[in-house]
């Protein structure tokens, strides 16, 4: 008889495709403080889409028809002082000054320590700085629950590498990296994860090796998008093309093709100031990591600025000019918002005194007023006149877009995502 019994903590872009998949399997609490997202999730729906639905169906059918295995929810928690399994997958955000905000995290510990129990297992998904797990989490726990770590009960270190709006490489496809407080432990929670997965895990030596792996994977793409877009920035002075460049240098073996391109979102924006924070707390600071970083940060403000010299030139008249932007989130294909650097190109325009519209198919309309004061069209019309075109995000429904219409009516056409046809675009990062 299976004697674990889990409860994830939080029902996100993470925690959601974890309680499934493991509700398949095992008795599975799928727990979020949010009320309205748990009764979202007990209609079978999912705003993230990023649920397999049908997998939630067979999932909480099989603890409706008491199997002994299956998902419920809940946002109360004491429904949690039946479980032994606690996986943390709660959000790891930046506060306004780049420093980590471990609030979400130390608040859900605090709540687990109230009920846990001797023998339990706390695994943290969540994407953290090395050492975060036992030097800032540990503690909390202990404080709550009164028990002592490695003794009573124990950690691991799973850290999530969900990539909202991809189908392909999934919970269940890609390789996942474990850790655990000790060699045993370890293994418990290596063999737990390799129950619900197709390509194995990768086992970490110790949960700060885990950690460290989690905040590298994300840093290398920052920095590596870092130079692409501060080659971005020097080829449009010398007067080229940059994916022209690209293509050329790709032509050789061992070039990767990294892209210039707003950085944004709940991880690559992210994560790198976490690991530039525990290098500073150790004495050293990072020059590498952060210049990375604040190219990144700059690109939204010059395609803004890029914008409006194309519209002086076709001697177009900036005050109360009228400029659409399409797409809001902060990725193709996916309804996600977090720390979306679209917003940043709309701040600057607006700085100039023009009138911004914005489209966005994906995007939830009342999430986007209540979080930057936008509202959405509900769909372009192509009778107004435009004297800027903007596509920021490559959203499929934008492949079909008539940009040649507006093109045809006097709008200058910046291209952020390499996807517009060439001979209609103005400009293309």
């Amino acid at each position: 008889m299976n004697t674990k019994k889990i409860a994830v903590i939080g029902q996100g872009y993470v925690g959601l495709p974890l309680a499934i998949e493991f509700g398949k399997k095992y008795r599975t609490l799928g727990f979020d403080i949010n009320a309205s997202r748990i009764a979202e999730l007990e209609r079978g729906e999912d705003h993230t889409k990023e649920a397999d639905l049908v997998g939630m169906k067979e999932a909480t059918d099989l603890y409706k028809n008491n199997t002994g295995i299956g998902l419920s929810f809940a946002c109360y928690p004491e429904k949690l002082k039946d479980f032994n399994v606690f996986i943390v997958s709660v959000p790891t955000p930046i506060d306004e000054f780049n420093n980590p905000d471990l609030t979400p995290l130390l608040k859900a510990s605090a709540m687990l320590g109230g009920v846990l129990k001797k023998g339990d297992i706390v695994i943290y998904e969540s994407t953290v700085y090395p050492g975060c797990t036992e030097e800032d989490c540990v503690p909390v726990l202990e404080k709550f629950s009164g028990l002592k770590f490695n003794e009573d009960f124990f950690c691991g270190y799973s850290p999530e590498r969900i990539n909202p709006g991809d189908k392909v490489n999934t919970l269940t496809t890609i390789k996942k990296i474990t850790s655990g407080s000790t060699p045993e432990i370890a293994d418990v929670v290596d063999a737990l994860y390799n129950s619900i997965l197709k390509n194995g895990t990768h086992r970490a030596p110790n949960m700060k090796v885990a950690e460290a792996a989690k905040v590298i994977e994300n840093t290398q793409r920052d920095i590596n998008i870092s130079f692409m877009n501060e080659l971005a920035l020097i080829f449009d002075r010398v007067g080229i093309d940059t994916n022209d460049v690209i293509e050329a240098a790709g032509s050789k073996w061992n070039f990767l093709k990294y892209r210039p391109g707003l950085v944004g979102g709940h991880c690559i924006s992210v994560d790198p100031y976490y690991l530039a924070h525990k290098a500073n707390a150790l004495g050293y600071h990072p020059q590498v990591i952060l210049s990375g970083r604040r190219v990144n940060n700059s690109i939204a403000n010059f395609i803004a600025q890029k914008t409006m010299k194309l519209m002086i030139q076709a001697d177009h008249k900036i005050k109360n000019a009228n400029i659409l932007l399409l797409g809001i989130t902060f990725k193709e294909d996916c309804p996600d918002m977090r720390n979306s650097k679209v917003i940043d190109i709309y701040n600057e325009l607006k700085d100039f005194g023009v009138n911004v519209d914005v489209y966005d198919p994906w995007a939830n309309p009342e999430e986007v007023k209540e979080e930057f004061g936008i509202e959405l069209l509900q769909k372009v019309n192509k009778g107004k006149h435009y004297q800027a075109v903007i596509a920021a995000v490559s959203h499929k429904e934008f492949f079909d877009f008539d940009f040649a219409h507006f093109k045809e009516n006097g709008a200058v056409i910046f291209d952020v995502k390499n996807f517009v046809p060439r001979d209609i675009v103005d400009a293309r990062l």
